[in-house]
């Protein structure tokens, strides 16, 4: 039980970054540009993250044919559900300037809710599978989560009080991600405690690929349209600075 509340902290860690990037957002005037910036850091991170130590581990464990398969299917997952909630109005739920729909926008309000509860839960699969078999959590993930989740908050609140929705919602919907996370780290060491290795390889494939999707669809169009031609260099710091803390031991 103390590995499952364990894993539960780790995946709120990563969730309450997503509630001070929101309280940043909510009480200060940050600069478009410097959110796009940090987001393209954090895709640079994330990115990292998943080539060396998601991918390359799955592949050592579960072998290439089936980390190929999981990563392809968490991708088509995730493409297919934030294609789905995009027809609902979830489509610009991370960007911070006017193109978020009005709370008088239908069903879109929800719709962002799930979308920012679909962009997390693979995160905190990954970090709740990562403790499995006593091992720890790897400091560049976590790193990686928390950097990503900073700037998402932010921009996505951002864009959501631009559009006159109220702080009940806002802050409602980020705590509850936050609390999702949670949920979902310590059911992924959960549920997936007695599986064997190979198992856990392919779902940690499935979670990859759904996060580098989420990556292409979401946060690097953002951080693209205000930083424009330093967005790849602000992402290549992001991913070499995350490959050198993961080559040292984290």
């Amino acid at each position: 039980m103390t590995a499952v509340l364990v894993a539960g902290a780790w995946g709120a860690l990563g969730g309450v970054a997503l509630v001070v990037g929101a309280a940043i957002a909510w009480f200060v005037r940050v600069p478009a540009a410097v959110i796009a910036g940090v987001m393209a850091f954090g895709a640079g991170v994330l990115i990292s993250a998943l080539a060396f130590d998601l991918v390359q581990e799955a592949a050592d464990v579960g072998g290439v044919g089936a980390t190929v398969l999981g990563f392809l299917a968490g991708a088509v997952a995730y493409m297919l559900a934030n294609a789905l909630l995009a027809r609902h109005g979830a489509t610009h739920r991370k960007r911070s300037q006017n193109q978020q729909p009005g709370p008088d926008a239908g069903g879109s309000g929800a719709a962002i809710a799930v979308g920012a509860l679909l962009d997390g839960v693979p995160e905190s699969v990954v970090l709740g599978a990562s403790l499995l078999g006593g091992g720890r959590v790897s400091t560049t993930v976590v790193a990686a989560v928390v950097i990503s989740n900073l700037p998402e908050g932010l921009s996505s609140a951002a864009g959501m009080k631009r559009a006159g929705r109220g702080a009940r919602y806002v802050f409602g919907v980020w705590v509850a991600i936050a609390a999702a996370s949670a949920v979902a780290a310590a059911l992924g060491y959960l549920l997936l405690d007695s599986a064997s290795p190979q198992v856990v390889a392919v779902i940690t494939a499935v979670a990859a690929g759904a996060i580098l999707t989420m990556l292409a669809e979401t946060m690097i169009p953002e951080a693209f349209e205000r930083t424009r031609a330093f967005t790849g260099l602000i992402a290549a710091v992001g991913f070499v600075i995350a490959f050198v803390i993961s080559r040292s031991g984290g």
